[in-house]
């Protein structure tokens, strides 16, 4: 027989049939233990033990009977066994009763020689006597202090209570003991926390155990133990808490056991002390395991054995001292992890049973958590860390997944379509019945709907054991954290202080997030599968989280999606250097992307150009793990952190504008409650979103994907979701405004080299998205110019650190020979972008066009550019069109923003107006200045690229073509005549350089300009040509230039020589204008009606026009001015003909003006 149990047989009183297996005892081999006890209890109980010397235990008296023995009902069992202890505890247990007995009498029982068996069964603790002996559990007998006091004894089977503690007990004599005995009771009192009755050990903080004669010895552990366990909880009130709980209490005995054993030397001496030591651990387990496998059929301590574990587990984070999975020698020596393997060995359901029992405690704990400031059953870091606990034995955490709702329900059945309802907060504490209605009306008002699918993203993390830990965090809208944040706008120390608190606890919670996640998806593929298919269902219910007002009967919380986010993150750590190891095939096979990267349908994800090609090579890494990771965690960003990032900014936006209000109208901006509220959110959502560890690692991750895209096969490109390009651009972006200490720390080249690459002429066609590309400019421009005033990017960040700490945009090969072209690519298409938008990307474009023209790493590719005529003149047709559509609308807005502020100076003009009329007139002066703030600094910076694209002579003389220069000269008189015209006054407003309104400098660019041109005949004949040249304008230009000493010597000296040269050709102009007043109409431009220079034949009309007259008109519209057809420059004809005719009739018109001169 095993000792484990300790079931001591005499086999004259058992007679075990084949057929009576029910009574084999409990930890014979094959056998189950708690199939057993009951049994063998209610053979005891029933008289089996005593029937006859004979061992007849059948009514016939016949012992060869093979009948088996006619079994009791379990409550039988149960009934019977209690009233024997019962009855066997009135005569055995010592106590003391103020009522009963005097002070410090002490209480004595004798017994007879033990009984032919010793059952070691826990529910009866009986030692081997008749029904009227003592038990073998003793409330300790104290001597100084006042005895504890009795438990109440059971119920009989009948109903009844057994007899009370009357008479005193007899302490038991003990014979011959050895040597060691005393040394082992010493052991027993410091492991079990129990001294024997008639010990040589005493100690009045101790239970006392009376085992009889027998010593202490591995044989009766099992009596020792189960006789401790066996004390009803009433009589240990005053009991410590592990010391009630039934597993704690052996995971302490447990754990002083290792403990003992690790420091005891190994010898022939301690021999009999480490059987001994080693005989408590197993009995500690053994004890456990049955307990939770049947906790009604054993102890009264543990009824709730599956409450007591899970309340070990949470215990860890709280007390890793006590932990229960730290084993002494090890993890796999810990008591948790021996009472798993004994659970195992024992009942592999029962395990399993035990598992999810303790996991659906924790998950329900969960539950009642929203922040890390919850403290409810210790908060959510106390059940994440008991949930990782349990996942610290691997086959434990192979089990939690098969708790209920682990996953979503499976699209597309009846419980991911059944509604659900949250439960609405209680009314308040006290309210009356009235009180509480108008209660549950006003909240039932402001909450809406709260109902929500069963497959939804708040089912997730309302109802998934996962969501419940992911949605843990500091969400900005719940009023437990923006609380932190009441003084916001009063004391930045506070709004600091509370920000790193919020801060250190959530980067503790989410490092005990990703630690559970971790240890399921180690334990093997039963752990693994369902957690990815969990984060997917997360991805696939979220898919509306991108929405500029998310619905929340339809999606997660921001902080659930953050929380996934960040998890992710550091699952891709291991290959966060290294993109070759992603497979890019993931996304065009919906048999693993599992529908998040679907291309059709209402949750089409958009690639960069959806061209219907299958990639040729199939998807077959040899890793399947690491791109299914990485691409989730794509995913997973763009709806989580970029989405915030973009709700940030938002917030952000409306907060300086509420400020800005409230200052306009004299308010107090600290006492206003709409502002503190929205000020209290901002800084909320900045806790988690740009936490240093958050955007260090979305940054480190961004520019994984870059690498991935920069080596990623051409055939593959097209098919990557659009969203992956997007999402670096405006995170970057994002981090550039709010935390540009923190991108320091990362190294950006590959995004530099990425966007380098896409923007190339190359994959222009590739990716047609021209705001897409309008933000991989804004990229070069904000995160890696250098010197910019309007940020504070580190030189770390937009700098080489391989290149000797030169700027990317100077380092880098590929930006050097295919940037500067790009550039006047993207400077047309951004086109498209809108009105405001494309000004913005504009100026942005033009400053790092400037930036480049200025290193001589890049000259050679703007003489590349040159080459390209047709490019180039469309680039610098842009140019111009923009320049005259700005200076329109800024010389419009600027005299009315002059008009407003000089109203607004008059008080009691101001104050005779109504309410009504002040707020329209504020409004539009408001949409003015937005405007006008938007225009000039494009206008600022298109003048100066135009100054320093014209001093180059190739660049300069595609100006001087003639479809490109009158609408120069045109432009640039245009500006001029705005800034130092008849009118130039009204531009003058209060503080212009809010606006980026600088007309000094605007007039020197101006007029550098055309200090470049001004030996061009060509440039001056169209200056004579134009209708807003006048000889008093450039006059007056040269005067205020002169004053200003704005110009170089020489450009000074160029630009006052140009007035003179431009009268002298204005005479020779209006001497062939006479020529031409009667020339046939076959010579005139049918749309100019003036005398065409180059003839050509429109195909599509087949109409004769002037070459400068349908090129122009060509830049800003591909079509036929007479018929709308399709018409492009290369498919003009030149009319040859005609222009020998023309030519003709013009030297015979000069030979007849010359001939009448001269007579």
């Amino acid at each position: 027989v095993d000792h484990k149990v300790n079931i001591i047989i005499d086999t004259s009183i058992i007679k075990w049939k084949p057929q009576q297996t029910q009574f084999l005892p409990v930890h014979v081999k094959s056998l189950n233990a708690m199939n057993f006890l009951p049994d063998l209890a209610g053979w005891a109980l029933s008289g089996g033990a005593g029937a006859g010397e004979d061992g007849n235990n059948d009514n016939n008296g016949n012992a060869d009977s093979d009948e088996p023995m006619q079994q009791e009902t379990e409550e039988e069992i149960r009934a019977k066994r209690l009233a024997r202890l019962a009855g066997r505890t009135s005569d055995t247990v010592t106590a003391k009763s103020g009522n009963d007995s005097p002070a410090g009498a002490e209480e004595t029982a004798t017994t007879d020689g033990p009984s032919p068996m010793k059952v070691d069964n826990p529910g009866e603790m009986m030692t081997g006597q008749d029904d009227d002996k003592k038990p073998a559990a003793v409330i300790p007998q104290e001597t100084k202090a006042p005895a504890r006091p009795l438990p109440k004894n059971p119920k009989s089977a009948t109903g009844g209570e057994a007899d009370k503690v009357q008479e005193p007990l007899t302490k038991k004599k003990r014979g011959k003991e050895p040597p060691s005995q005393r040394k082992k009771e010493l052991l027993i009192k410091k492991i079990l926390n129990i001294i024997l009755t008639g010990g040589k050990v005493t100690n009045s903080e101790c239970i006392e155990i009376d085992i009889g004669t027998a010593i202490v010895s591995e044989e009766n552990i099992s009596e020792i133990l189960a006789s401790r366990l066996a004390i009803s909880p009433s009589a240990l009130k005053s009991a410590s808490s592990k010391e009630r709980n039934l597993i704690a209490y052996l995971a302490s005995c447990h754990k002083k056991a290792s403990e003992e054993l690790k420091t005891l030397k190994s010898d022939s001496s301690t021999a009999e002390i480490e059987v001994l030591l080693q005989e408590i651990k197993r009995q500690v387990v053994s004890y456990a395991a049955s307990s939770l496998i049947e906790p009604d059929d054993l102890f009264q301590l543990g009824k709730d054995c599956i409450l007591q574990l899970a309340q070990c587990l949470s215990s860890t984070s709280l007390d890793p001292a006590s932990s229960i999975t730290l084993g002494v020698s090890g993890k796999n020596s810990s008591f948790y992890a021996c009472l798993c393997e004994e659970l195992l060995s024992q009942d592999k359901e029962a395990f399993e049973r035990v598992i999810v029992g303790v996991v659906s405690i924790i998950s329900d704990n969960l539950s009642k958590c929203d922040t890390v400031l919850d403290n409810t059953n210790g908060g959510g870091l106390v059940q994440v860390s008991a949930l990782t606990a349990v996942c610290s034995f691997k086959k434990a955490a192979a089990v939690v997944p098969k708790v209920d709702n682990f996953l979503l329900p499976a699209a597309g059945t009846s419980q991911a379509s059944k509604k659900k309802t949250a439960p609405l907060p209680p009314p308040p504490a006290g309210a009356t019945p009235q009180q509480q209605q108008i209660y549950r009306m006003m909240v039932a008002m402001s909450h809406g709907s709260q109902s929500y699918l069963g497959r939804s993203g708040p089912a997730l993390e309302k109802e998934t054991l996962l969501g419940r830990v992911m949605k843990i965090g500091t969400p900005m809208n719940n009023p437990t954290i923006t609380s932190q944040f009441q003084n916001a706008a009063r004391s930045r120390s506070e709004v600091k202080k509370s920000t790193e608190n919020l801060r250190r606890q959530l980067k503790i919670y989410q490092d005990s997030v990703y630690s559970l996640v971790k240890a399921l998806i180690t334990a093997g593929e039963g752990g693994r599968k369902p957690v990815m298919q969990w984060f997917t269902d997360a991805l696939l219910v979220n898919f509306g989280a991108t929405a500029l007002r998310p619905d929340e009967t339809k999606v997660s919380n921001p902080q659930t999606l953050q929380n996934i986010s960040v998890v992710l993150l550091r699952l891709c750590e291991p290959f966060m250097n290294d993109p070759s190891r992603i497979h890019p095939g993931f996304v065009s096979s919906p048999e693993h992307h599992g529908g998040i990267f679907v291309n059709s349908g209402d949750n089409a994800v958009p690639r960069l150009n959806d061209n219907g090609e299958t990639p040729s090579d199939p998807y077959n890494p040899k890793n399947t793990f690491i791109p299914l990771t990485f691409f989730l965690c794509v995913r997973s960003l763009t709806l989580s952190v970029v989405a915030s990032a973009a709700y940030h900014t938002n917030i952000v936006r409306q907060v300086n504008h509420m400020g800005w209000v409230l200052r306009q109208r004299n308010a107090n901006v600290l006492a206003d409650p709409n502002f503190n509220n929205y000020l209290s959110r901002q800084c909320a959502s900045e806790v988690s979103l740009l936490a240093p560890e958050m955007t260090v690692d979305t940054l480190r991750f961004f520019n994984l994907s870059s690498g991935f895209l920069l080596q990623v096969a051409d055939e593959f490109l097209p098919g990557m979701p659009e969203h992956m390009v997007e999402d670096v651009c405006d995170y970057v972006v994002f981090a550039t405004r709010f935390a540009p200490r923190d991108m320091e720390r990362v190294d950006l080249g590959n995004i530099f080299k990425t966007v380098v690459k896409l923007l190339s002429p190359k994959y222009a066609a590739t990716m047609r998205n021209y705001n897409l590309r309008a933000k991989l400019g804004d990229v070069l421009h904000d995160v890696y110019l250098p010197d910019k005033k309007d940020n504070d990017v580190p030189s770390a960040v937009t700098c080489d650190p391989k290149a000797g700490g030169l700027p990317y945009l100077l380092s880098d090969s590929s930006a050097q020979d295919t940037l500067a072209p790009s550039l006047l690519l993207l400077y047309g298409e951004v086109e498209h972008t809108g009105y405001y938008e494309k000004m913005t990307h504009r100026a942005k474009i033009a400053s790092l066009l400037q930036y480049l023209w200025e290193s001589h790493e890049h000259r050679s590719a703007f003489k590349r550019i040159t080459q390209n005529k047709d490019s180039f003149i469309k680039f610098a047709n842009g140019i111009m069109n923009e320049m005259n559509s700005l200076i329109a609308s800024v010389m419009e807005k600027l005299p009315e923003i002059r008009r407003v502020h000089e109203q607004m100076r008059n008080s009691e003009e101001w104050g005779g107006l109504s309410d009504e009329q002040r707020e329209t007139i504020t409004s539009r002066h408001e949409e003015n200045e937005h405007e006008v703030k938007q225009a000039l600094p494009l206008c600022n910076k298109t003048l100066k690229m135009l100054g320093f694209l014209s001093t180059d002579n190739d660049i300069r003389s595609l100006f001087l073509l003639e479809e490109m220069c009158p609408r120069l000269v045109n432009m640039l008189l245009h500006v001029m005549t705005k800034l130092i015209g008849a009118r130039g006054m009204e531009l003058k407003v209060d503080n212009p350089e809010s606006y980026n309104f600088r007309p000094r400098e605007m007039l020197t660019d101006l007029c550098s300009i055309f200090s470049c041109y001004a030996d061009a005949s060509h440039f001056q004949e169209h200056c004579a040509k134009s209708g807003y040249y006048t000889e008093d304008l450039m006059n007056k230009a040269v005067k205020t230039c002169a004053k200003l000493n704005t110009l170089t010597t020489e450009n000074m000296e160029l630009f006052a020589s140009l007035p003179g040269k431009v009268k002298l050709v204005s005479k020779n102009i209006q001497d062939d204008e006479a020529l031409f007043v009667d020339a046939p109409d076959e010579f005139l431009d049918p749309l100019m009606c003036t005398f065409m220079r180059d003839p050509v034949l429109l195909p599509t009309s087949n109409t004769i026009i002037d070459r400068a007259t349908i090129t122009q008109h060509l830049l800003n519209d591909p079509h036929d001015p007479f018929n709308r057809k399709e018409l492009t420059v290369d498919m003009i004809e030149p009319a040859t003909e005609l222009k020998q005719r023309m030519a003709e009739w013009v030297a015979g018109k000069r030979s007849e003006r010359d001939n009448k001169m001269q007579e």
